[in-house]
């Protein structure tokens, strides 16, 4: 959620700030602004709501030698969608942008007499008014003042007017990465800000100073020690976050996905076994245990749904999944026969690593899948796989979704091969099906202009439902997910089976119903609560590997899926589904990567 983006140097800033902060639109905001520090006028701020290129037009005219700035862009939580509430946020020499939540700001306003400082209904201009208050000159020791009495996440780049090229940042929860290269120094919240200036960089660590100038980058503790962060370097280049002749990033990163796979899963095969020694996870992880938490969020959480099905299903070891911001506020049972499977493609959703932390005080050992090197969760777990689906822009996940099911498919096979459930025999067969997982995504991308079409017929209803069984509704979870948050569609998933408990009583006269029917077993019971649907004037549209299907009774468009191990046809079932999600806000005009309301990390509560 937010953006940070922080620069000094020997370069003009104004540019560097708005372009960086162009490069975090993905993220999710609601207005924007940039502070920066002129020779002859001292602190300029300028912010606006609305997109960055309104900020852009609205600073056209600024004409400034500024070399040292920090930008943002908000995502509202504490007060509505004003200039005014908008970020940087000035107090008497200080200007300050903030990524979290403050949660005792008022206590905080109470307590130091700062509410005639204050003109916005933020958080962040309390901590902008306590810094103002208690600075004397010496920046270090006007941030511990206060950063000590802070509750709350926080992401924090601060300027004193009277220290000219020098940002100060410090930080709790709340990600931001940071670089020195020949050009000056710089800072933001995410990678994609700071790749086209350098492909190095760090983690800002937790509860360190950050002293950010033309020079370099300089870290102490908060006893004033130097830290020496570990150096980190981007493993995929600025166009990899660019579209590259897409018209939108989520359509780019769907057709991304046969190569995100392959580059997830074939590091982790040995001689046609699953192999995780070169991520530190040996035997010794899953001999002993006995089950297995997946705690998550969103699509991560649903990815975990479909682990959770083929774990249960091939080696009959009990799996619950979690939703991570349920799971920290209740008693979960776990312990130290438990492996505790996080899952998070930013790896800083907080509700996730607040879970995280929960199980690990509960004894239970954690293995985290995640997308982002160096990120919180990652170096806090036990045990971490990368996947490797390089930078996803748009706000709705799917290549990111597609790896975390294939790593869990390792897994799977990981811990039957480990625990004498499956043969080598059985574990060969089944990682060779894995490697042709991208073949199955590549074969369906193929179908992409009947999906299209498809999606034309239903982008006008204002309700669709998606069934199916086992593994299916699994699927179908996601994809009522995918259409909802892109499309503002109210979209639903159940449980095929369910229908007649209630569900039922939604469908009317051309109300789309999406039905799944890839598993064999229960095919005929799918198609039977299709002929139930239909029977009540829905409108059909069945995902299936079987024959073409003419009867009218049964659907009224189908899209076929290549024949494959049923297990496996999740990978062109998801690709599916995310396309008819994409068509069909495409199709109503919205804002395909950027959904209203929406964040890509979400880092607060």
């Amino acid at each position: 959620m937010c953006g940070i983006i922080g620069f000094t140097g020997e370069l003009p800033v104004k540019d560097i700030l708005i372009d960086g902060l162009e490069q975090l639109e993905y993220r999710g905001y609601d207005s924007a602004g940039i502070a920066m520090l002129d020779s002859k006028t001292g602190l300029i701020v300028k912010k606006k709501t609305g997109k960055v290129s309104y900020l852009r037009e609205a600073a056209a005219d600024i004409e400034t030698d500024a070399t040292c700035g920090i930008g943002h862009t908000r995502w509202a939580t504490h007060g509505g969608v004003t200039d005014t509430n908008a970020h940087p946020h000035r107090c008497g020499k200080v200007a300050l942008i903030h990524n979290g939540i403050i949660e005792n700001y008022r206590e905080l306003t109470v307590e130091n007499g700062l509410k005639e400082k204050l003109v916005s209904e933020t958080d962040t201009e309390v901590v902008a008014a306590f810094l103002d208050k208690v600075y004397e000159g010496d920046p270090y020791q006007a941030i511990k003042k206060v950063v000590k009495k802070l509750a709350g996440s926080f992401a924090l780049c601060i300027m004193f007017e009277d220290h000219p090229g020098t940002i100060f940042a410090v930080r709790n929860v709340s990600p931001m990465v940071a670089a020195a290269f020949d050009g000056g120094s710089i800072i933001a919240s995410d990678i994609t800000a700071i790749i086209n200036y350098s492909k190095k960089y760090f983690v800002v660590p937790e509860y360190d100073i950050l002293t950010l100038s033309k020079d370099g980058i300089d870290i102490q503790d908060m006893k004033g020690n130097p830290v020496h962060p570990e150096i980190l370097e981007v493993n995929w280049d600025v166009k990899s976050a660019q579209k590259g002749g897409y018209p939108h990033f989520m359509l780019k990163e769907i057709y991304e996905q046969p190569d995100a796979l392959r580059n997830t899963v074939t590091p982790r095969v040995k001689n046609g076994l699953p192999y995780l020694l070169d991520d530190g996870i040996d035997d010794a992880v899953f001999e002993n245990m006995k089950n297995i938490t997946v705690v998550a969020c969103g699509t991560a959480m649903h990815a975990g749904l479909v682990g959770k099905a083929l774990i249960e299903a091939r080696l009959r070891i009990p799996v619950t999944v979690e939703i991570a911001s349920e799971f920290r506020y209740k008693d979960p049972i776990i312990d130290s026969d438990t492996l505790t499977i996080v899952l998070s493609q930013s790896g800083e959703t907080v509700d996730t690593l607040e879970a995280l932390r929960l199980a690990q005080r509960k004894g239970s050992k954690v293995l985290s899948l995640v997308n982002v090197k160096g990120s919180t969760i990652a170096r806090e777990s036990d045990y971490v796989m990368y996947t490797h689906a390089g930078p996803e822009i748009a706000v709705a996940s799917t290549k990111a979704y597609t790896v975390q099911i294939s790593a869990m498919y390792i897994l799977a096979c990981k811990i039957g091969l480990t625990k004498g459930i499956i043969s080598e025999e059985e574990a060969k067969s089944f990682i060779t099906e894995l490697l042709d997982a991208g073949a199955i995504i590549e074969d369906t991308l193929k179908r992409a202009d009947d999906i299209k079409r498809i999606a034309n017929t239903i982008k006008t209803a204002p309700d669709v439902f998606f069934i199916g069984r086992k593994i299916d509704y699994t699927m179908s979870v996601e994809a009522a997910l995918k259409l909802k948050e892109i499309s503002y569609i109210h979209a639903e998933a159940y449980a095929a089976g369910e229908l007649k408990h209630g569900t039922i009583a939604l469908i009317s006269e051309n109300v789309p119903v999406i039905a799944i029917a890839t598993q064999k077993d229960v095919y005929d019971k799918v198609i039977s609560n299709v002929r139930e649907v239909k029977a009540r004037g829905a409108y059909v549209i069945l995902v299936s590997m079987d024959d073409v299907i003419d009867d009218k009774k049964i659907c009224d468009a189908q899209i076929r899926l290549s024949d494959v191990k049923e297990e496996f046809s999740v990978f062109a079932t998801a690709v599916v589904l995310q396309l008819i999600a994409y068509y069909t806000s495409d199709a109503k005009g919205l804002d395909v990567d950027k959904p209203r309301n929406l964040a890509k990390s979400v880092t607060v509560e």
